[in-house]
Parts: structure tokens; C-alpha cells; sequence
């Protein structure tokens, strides 16, 4: 299976064997509604994977935001559904409330805890959001809402220096993903996750792995196993597909769709 990295501008709608999206947090105000919104409607699949915290219910109980965007991309992968494309959605940490509901099946979505999927060459990948890997939620609540209210400060930070950074026509960057990757504990945990990661599909006997939780897309060989994260939508915009090749490749929708540039300041509040 070849994998790469695709920073080809696509006009027509693509079409592709599966697409995996993750960390989308809507409901949060940090969340890129509109890049995904774009997405959706640029893309078509077989296969569509909700990778975890799809909606940010530890988000909205202190806080409601849910601008009509947020509805529009519920409605639009509602729709990917009713006109064929089976959609797995594996809850997160953030919409835990929806592992309630886990092997429920409604028309051509179904809720699981993980996943296996099969590519086209056979090649078989366990999904799952990966939170169950992370020490500090697993064990202090407390201590991850403390970290995830800096971090909401970090996104809302970010809305705003791509609002500026649009008006003066910037591409657009992630003020979180910058700092994050000079910090140096950030980057060890990050390792430390892969490889948890990549040791459990070893023990499923699996040839790959799938998830998200945190928010760095993506693809590598870690021994034998394909680690394959599909990283967010609230900071790099990135999504995971299976071309109908069976190839993977990393989307990162801000440097291919560049003609949607609009960054809202209500989205900030």
C-alpha cells in the first residue's frame, strides 16, 4: 500500500473509496465548520469513519455554540447516508455520552466502539479514537477539562489571527499546532501515543491502525504496522482517505481548497 501526503487543489467533487474524519468538536467555537462544510460537499465515499469527538458535548455543557454551519455538517453526512454511504461513527472522549448507543444501527450508520476496516487490497485496520490511551484522561478528569479549557483559549486564539490573517490574504495556520509542536512534552507524548497505538493493533493482529484524539494527522510505518491518524478539524483541517486504488493519502483541506478563505469573528464568541 503506497501512502503519501496530497497538496493537489481539486475542482470536481472526488470520489473516494473511504474517508476518515476525527476531533471535528462541533458545538466548540474553535471548530472550522466551514472548511469541513466544504469538504463534505467536495467529496463522496463508500465509506465514511467518524473517528471520535464529532460533537464536543464536554464543550457544550458549559457553554452552547452551534452556529448554523455546525447543523449544516451534521445534516450534509445525514444525507452522505441516505444516499448510500455507510457511515461508522466511533465516539471520543469529548462525545462519550454516545457509547451508550454503541452496536446501534440506523439505516446506513452505526455506532461502534472500534472498528476493523478492510481496504481494498485486503489489508485489514482497527479503528478507534484513542483517548483510552491517554494517561491523564483515563485517570483525572479533573486534570484533562483543566488542560482542554487552556487549550479552548489556544483555539479561540486561532480563530481570531485567521480572521486577521484573511483579510490580508495569509494562507491559513494553526497558532496551536505551531506551539505544540515546540513543546517538547507535547512531542514525547505524542511518540508515547503512537506506539501504545501501533502495539495494540500488533496485539489485534491487525496490519494497521486508525484514530485520532490528538489532533496530528498523520501516516507512518511504526515496525510493521501502518499508524494512520486523521488528525482535526478545529486546527489543521485534515481528514484521512482511501483512494480507490486502495492508497492512502493525508488531505489537508486549508492548502487544497484555498478559495474559501471567510473566518467569521462571531465564531470567536
Amino acid at each position: 500500500m503506497k501512502t503519501s501526503s496530497s497538496n493537489i487543489s481539486r475542482i470536481k467533487p472526488s470520489h473516494y473509496r473511504a474517508i476518515f474524519i476525527s476531533d471535528v468538536h462541533l458545538g466548540h467555537a474553535g471548530c472550522s465548520a466551514n472548511f469541513l462544510l466544504d469538504f463534505l460537499r467536495s467529496t463522496s465515499c463508500d465509506y465514511l469513519y467518524l473517528v471520535g469527538d464529532i460533537i464536543d458535548v464536554w464543550q457544550m455543557k458549559k457553554k452552547l455554540h452551534w452556529p448554523q454551519a455546525h447543523s449544516d455538517v451534521l445534516r450534509t453526512i445525514l444525507g452522505k447516508a441516505k444516499h448510500g454511504t455507510k457511515i461508522i461513527y466511533v465516539p471520543g472522549n469529548h462525545d462519550e455520552l454516545f457509547r451508550t448507543y454503541v452496536t446501534i444501527q440506523l439505516g446506513n450508520l452505526q455506532i461502534q466502539k472500534k472498528f476493523v476496516h478492510v481496504s481494498k487490497n485486503g489489508q485489514r485496520f482497527l479503528v478507534m479514537h484513542g483517548d483510552e490511551f491517554d494517561a491523564i484522561v483515563s485517570s483525572s478528569r479533573a486534570v484533562a477539562l483543566l488542560g482542554g479549557s487552556l487549550y479552548n483559549v489556544l483555539l479561540k486564539m486561532n480563530v481570531l489571527v485567521n480572521f486577521i490573517r484573511s483579510k490580508l490574504d495569509f494562507p491559513y495556520w494553526s497558532l496551536a499546532k505551531m506551539l505544540k509542536n515546540q513543546v517538547k512534552q507535547a512531542v514525547n507524548y505524542i511518540s508515547n501515543f503512537e506506539t501504545a497505538l501501533s502495539y495494540t493493533a500488533e496485539q489485534n493482529r491487525v496490519d494497521g491502525i486508525v484514530s485520532g484524539h490528538i489532533h496530528n494527522a498523520e501516516i507512518r510505518r511504526i515496525n510493521d504496522i501502518i499508524y494512520c491518524n486523521c488528525g482535526d478539524w478545529v486546527e489543521s483541517c485534515t481528514a484521512l482517505v482511501e483512494t480507490n486504488d486502495g492508497d492512502l493519502e493525508i488531505l489537508h483541506w486549508t492548502e487544497e481548497q484555498s478559495s474559501l478563505k471567510k473566518f467569521r469573528l462571531d465564531e470567536v464568541a
